[in-house]
This record gives structure tokens, C-alpha cells and sequence, in this order.
């Protein structure tokens, strides 16, 4: 070892020498933070008004270092995607890694590049922060770390769907979407953040997360088990769902939303049917109930509380009036956006799980509602809306003016029409597109070209029909005027007992609702239009024939602008008789499914 030599060192006084320098101006006066390079990931910034409070943050994040608070006075709308949630980050776990500002679907968090923060020992909750866009200490500081083209972990495209040219599918109905592949629906599944807005939306909360990350690790089985878990009307609403869920899907608002439905519609139909009825099958109780529960309608709420209560052990049948069960989805959907071969999938699963349909079976006649009240412990009435409504202009009572729901019923039964050369349909909702674009496919089958003219009161942005149906629609050749108002169907005489349809007379629309909502179109009759054709197709709305209830239980029940009343669980003022579908809630196939759902469980629970 070698010997220390003090004097190399500078000796054992040299430390004192330290105290000359007491005496000296301290060279440092202070400290002022150095600004930060451009990316510097300091403390955390969020725009309130972009934030839609998706949770994607806290979801990410490793350290669990963020905590979704509830703001009270912020908006909430499930239906719209938005919670009033907004991340509080907890920096005595935050590692600044930020996952949080590469993941959020709406780019609302950055990091700023500010990093000085200080507190006594006891402020130490100082250090959990609820950030906004003004900075940890309230004041405007510049950004560091934020979304850009190449700092983005959201894939914003949606993966193609192949559709049939429209050349080639206006000549037949065969389904016009192909569907995803595997490796198309893996890519799309790749696209889901789980922030699970779409199960808020969702009337059914279907378990959408949960069956797209299935879909992602490649178990189909796993992911039909999930879609079962709320939806036995899977293949329908994988094709023609008003996929609410997609509205509210936080990736939808910067990119393309997830395509929520047709991975469900990937799901159903990979899987082998066979197997697909097992898994419906899971959980079905063992040993019946001794229980009996009539269930009128064999539409999609009717055989979604049949699917239920039968899981529960009761008896049920189901009374349908026409020759096939499916309702106004069998008979008012056409083939080309619903082949019926999936439709009798959905209900081959609910009748393999023992639910009894009886076709052909009008209640009101060939039994009436009292044999039912007497036979069975409980009774659902979901008959659907089979009757269209008329605009009741002038000459809107003619044979020439029909209605859009009997129109497709008879298309759908194979029943023979006559198809004119040219046609109006009044409408803007898709059975106006539906019945349009049936209407095209027929002409151009007997004709050889597509006439078809839509009118409706809505300008195009407000029209209730589905952007796609809209969109293939025009591509079809149908012609849509927006903003239009029927004022009278023209007639004129051909001969001494019969006259010929004209066209129909319209006025443009210059609103619809008076100040107080109330609907009162005002027009302006200088802007008049004649659309000369062969045929008026009325599809302006549905109503519900209720004649199978008979005039006294009608006057026994309680009404509501013209529909049944029914509380929270679907029940009517009788205690045995519910409530559900589009009778109650308006057409819409995954509101039905929903409706079938809640009248089953509140069945379930009076009759446990």
C-alpha cells in the first residue's frame, strides 16, 4: 500500500484555507428554471373540452398513478360517448413514461415542459394534481411531449369492408358487404383502446370490449361467448344493429370509429353453428320451474325474453301470426342487407334451447287474450308495428299510394307486385331507403333502368336513415330531393271509372318545428314540384294493430300518445301482462333485444 504523503496532499492545514473564502461575494445569486427542449415530458396538461373522460389514461398507465375524479357540473352522455370523468395524476407515482398522452384517443393530454414544484412536508397531496389546460400552478406554460405523426399510438383507419359494386348489385338482392377475414378482423380488433364507451352506449351493454380483444387473440369461441352474454340476436344485429356503440366510440373522434358491428358479425359467422349453440346453451338451468309464460310476437324482444326465460327454467311459447318467426326484421329488411338464412340462425338457437314458437296463430282469434291471462303465469305482448302511417294529403287514399311496410312484407313472402316504371317514395328513415332501393332492384329486374325519386321534410345532414343506406342509395341511381313537402297526390281522369296516377306535388320546407318542438311544417308554396310517377310509397312511421287485444282489456290498459304504457321493467298496470319492443320503444332491432331482456328479468323475479 502506498504511504500517504501529506505534503502532496497540500497538508493538514490545508482545509483551512477554506475559510478565506467567507469573506468573498457569493459568484451564484440565484436560480432560474432553464427552459425545457421542445419534447420534455414535465407536468401534465389536459383540455378539458377535448376530454370526454374515456378513462384510456388511467387504463394505460403502469404505476396506477392516475385516478379518474367526477366532475359533477361537466356533461355527461352515454349515448354521445362523453363521461364527466377527468384524470387526477398522483406524482409520487407518475414516471413521466407517457403512455397516457401517446394512447388518448382524443389528444386532450400532453405534458407540458414545465418541472418545478415544491411543497412543505406537510402539503404533500400537493402533489396530486387534477390537470386542465392551464398547468400544474394555474399559469399557460408551453408544451412538451404531445400527439403528433409520429408520437400516436391510436391507429386511426378503419380496415376496409369489400362491398359489391353498385353495377352489380342493383340487379338482384344478394348481401352486399363481404364481411371481414381473419386477419382484416384481427387488424380491426387491433384498433380498440377497451375504453368501453360503447358498452355505455349500447342499449343491451353488450360486452363489446371484452369480444373484440377476443377477436384480437384469435379466440372466436371466447368472443361468441361474450356477444351471448348479452345479445341472442347475434347475426341480425352483426348486419343491421344501428351500431349506437360506433357513435360513441372514442377513436371515432379523431379517425374512423372501431367497426363494432361487423366484428361481431366476423365472430358469428367463423364460428360453426353447432358450437355456436352450445355456448348458448351454457348456464341454462338444470331443472324446469314448473312455470309457463306466453310470449306474443316472435320478433326480436319476444324471443329475447323467450331466450331468457327458458335459461331461467320456465316454460314458453311463443305465438306467432305469421309463417315464420323474425318479425318486421324478416319482413321489413331486405335480403341484401339481411340474408334470412342468418336470421334463422339467431332463432334456431333460441328454439334449440327449448322455446315453443306457434305459427300461424292470431291471437284475438284463433285464441284471445283472457285464454292467455287463464293458461299461463305471465304474458308479454311484443307484436311489432305492421302498420304504416299515411301523410293524409290529398289522393294519399288511392290504390296507387301504398305503404312502405306492406310493400316489403309482400316482397319478403315472394309475393307478386307490380313494379312501376317510375316511383316517389315519401321519407327519409330507413325503411324509406329500403323500400327506395327494393323498389330499384325490381325496376331493374323487369325494366331495365331505376326511376325511383325520395322525398323527405329533413334536409340530407338530418335525415333519419343510416349514412351507408344513404350513401349506396345514390350510388344505385336513386335520385333523393331533401327539404321537401308532400302536399297532394295527382290524379288525373282516364277514364269514366277509373284515374291515373300523375305524381306527387311538393313544397320546399322551410321548418318543421315551431319554437316550442312542436312538429308544424311551414313551406314555402312558391318552390312547387311535380314528380311525376307511377307509384307513391308512403314510409313516414309505423303503429302497432292491436285489435288482438280486444275492446275490453284495451279499455283496461293504459295508454300514452297512442302507445302502451309500461313502467322501468316493461309492466303494464296488469300484473300479468307486459310490454316490449317496438310497440313500446319505437323500431330499432337492439332496443327490442334490450326490451326483451328487461321484461325477462322482472318476469324471472315475481315468478321466483
Amino acid at each position: 500500500m502506498r504511504d500517504i504523503d501529506y505534503q502532496e496532499q497540500g497538508g493538514i492545514l490545508s482545509p483551512l484555507k477554506n475559510l478565506s473564502f467567507f469573506a468573498r461575494k457569493p459568484v451564484t445569486v440565484g436560480l432560474d428554471p432553464r427552459p425545457a427542449s421542445a419534447n420534455y415530458r414535465g407536468f401534465h396538461l389536459n383540455d378539458w373540452e377535448t376530454c370526454i373522460g374515456c378513462s384510456t389514461c388511467q387504463k394505460v398507465c403502469d404505476n396506477a398513478a392516475i385516478t379518474m375524479v367526477r366532475i359533477a357540473d361537466l356533461p355527461e352522455d352515454p349515448a354521445k360517448g362523453i363521461r364527466n370523468l377527468r384524470p387526477a395524476i398522483d406524482y409520487g407515482r407518475c414516471c413521466w413514461c407517457a403512455l397516457c398522452v401517446d394512447l388518448c384517443p382524443t389528444g386532450s393530454i400532453s405534458l407540458s415542459r414545465e418541472y418545478v414544484h415544491t411543497c412543505r412536508d406537510d402539503e404533500l397531496d400537493s402533489y396530486f394534481i387534477l390537470p386542465d389546460s392551464k398547468g400544474i400552478h394555474g399559469t399557460p406554460f408551453p408544451k412538451g411531449w404531445a400527439k403528433s405523426d409520429d408520437a400516436d399510438m391510436i391507429a386511426l383507419a378503419r380496415e376496409h369492408m369489400t362491398e359489391l359494386p353498385p353495377a352489380e348489385r342493383i340487379t338482384g338482392f344478394a348481401e352486399i358487404v363481404a364481411g371481414y377475414d381473419t386477419n382484416q378482423a384481427i387488424m380491426e380488433a387491433s384498433r380498440c383502446v377497451q375504453c368501453g364507451m360503447c358498452f355505455d352506449a349500447c342499449p343491451t351493454h353488450m360486452n363489446a370490449p371484452e369480444y373484440i380483444r377476443a377477436i384480437w387473440q384469435g379466440d372466436t369461441e371466447e368472443a361468441v361467448r361474450q356477444i351471448y352474454r348479452t345479445n341472442p340476436f347475434a347475426h341480425t344485429c352483426g348486419r343491421v344493429c344501428t351500431h349506437r356503440c360506433e357513435e360513441a366510440c372514442s377513436i371515432g373522434r379523431r379517425g374512423a370509429p372501431i367497426a363494432i358491428r361487423w366484428l361481431k358479425r366476423y365472430a358469428m359467422d367463423a364460428l360453426d353453428h353447432e358450437r355456436v349453440k352450445a355456448i348458448a346453451a351454457e348456464g341454462k338451468a338444470r331443472f324446469l320451474s314448473g312455470k309457463r309464460v306466453a310470449i306474443i310476437g316472435a320478433g326480436p324482444a319476444g324471443l329475447t325474453a323467450a331466450f331468457d326465460l327458458v335459461k331461467e327454467g320456465h316454460e314458453v311459447t311463443v305465438f306467432e301470426a305469421q309463417s315464420k318467426s323474425g318479425g318486421m326484421v324478416r319482413y321489413g329488411i331486405p335480403d341484401y342487407r339481411l340474408p334470412q338464412d342468418r336470421l334463422d340462425r339467431d332463432v334456431d338457437v333460441i328454439t334449440s334451447l327449448g322455446v315453443k314458437i306457434q305459427y300461424d296463430t292470431r291471437i284475438g282469434k284463433d285464441l284471445t287474450m283472457e285464454d292467455l291471462e287463464r293458461d299461463y303465469d305471465a304474458v308479454v305482448l311484443s307484436i311489432g308495428l305492421w302498420m304504416g302511417r299515411s301523410t293524409r294529403v290529398p289522393g294519399a287514399d288511392q290504390p296507387r299510394v301504398k305503404r312502405a311496410v306492406t310493400l316489403l312484407r309482400d316482397v319478403a313472402e315472394q309475393i307478386k307486385i307490380t313494379v312501376p316504371e317510375s316511383a316517389v317514395v315519401i321519407g327519409g328513415g330507413n325503411v324509406a331507403m329500403d323500400i327506395a332501393r327494393t323498389i330499384a332492384r325490381l325496376q331493374k329486374r323487369t325494366h331495365g333502368a331505376v326511376k325511383v325519386t325520395v322525398t323527405a321534410l329533413e334536409d340530407l345532414t338530418h335525415f333519419l336513415a343510416d349514412p351507408d343506406e344513404i350513401r349506396e342509395a345514390l350510388e344505385e341511381g336513386i335520385e333523393i330531393l331533401d327539404a321537401r313537402g308532400p302536399q297532394e297526390i295527382i290524379f288525373k281522369p282516364r277514364t269514366l271509372s277509373e284515374d291515373k296516377l300523375h305524381g306527387l306535388r311538393t313544397w320546399r320546407v322551410l321548418s318543421i318545428f315551431d319554437e316550442q318542438g312542436r312538429f308544424a311544417p311551414v313551406y314555402d308554396p312558391t318552390d312547387e314540384q311535380i314528380h311525376e310517377c307511377d307509384m307513391v310509397v308512403e314510409a313516414i312511421g309505423q303503429s302497432a294493430d292491436v285489435e288482438c287485444l280486444g275492446a275490453s282489456l284495451t279499455e283496461r290498459l293504459e295508454w300514452q300518445r297512442g302507445r302502451l304504457k309500461v313502467d322501468a321493467q316493461g309492466r303494464t298496470n296488469l300484473p300479468w301482462l307486459w310490454a316490449a319492443g317496438d310497440m313500446v320503444r319505437g323500431p330499432d332491432v337492439v332496443s327490442a333485444v334490450a326490451d326483451g331482456h328487461r321484461v325477462a328479468a322482472s318476469i324471472h323475479a315475481q315468478l321466483s
